[in-house]
């Protein structure tokens, strides 16, 4: 099982712990964990990454291994570490001002 922590907003809108856990089926990529998200949480559809493109959306980034996966292709493998739970994915809303 693989874990992701949502920030506290995606945390409020889909009922959800601070941390989840999925099954998602190989290649573990980021792609397939957003699917299996948003198929376990109907209601995030579209509040991670856009509905037609499917692009992320500008305020949230993606941290796996003390690393920036934000820039990343939704394709690429995610470290092994995040593909077998023992650590996790972070799903973080950034922040922006002046």
């Amino acid at each position: 099982m693989m874990r992701v922590v949502l920030p506290v907003h995606l945390r409020t809108l889909a009922r959800a712990a601070d941390e989840v856990q999925l099954a998602v089926c190989a290649p573990v990529t980021l792609r397939s964990v957003l699917d299996a998200l948003e198929a376990q949480y109907p209601v995030l559809r579209g509040a991670i990454r856009d509905h037609v493109s499917l692009q992320r959306r500008p305020f949230v980034r993606f941290f796996a291994s003390q690393q920036d996966l934000s820039h990343e292709s939704p394709d690429a493998l995610l470290p092994d570490t995040v593909a077998t739970g023992a650590e996790p994915l972070l799903i973080v809303g950034a922040m922006a001002g002046g």
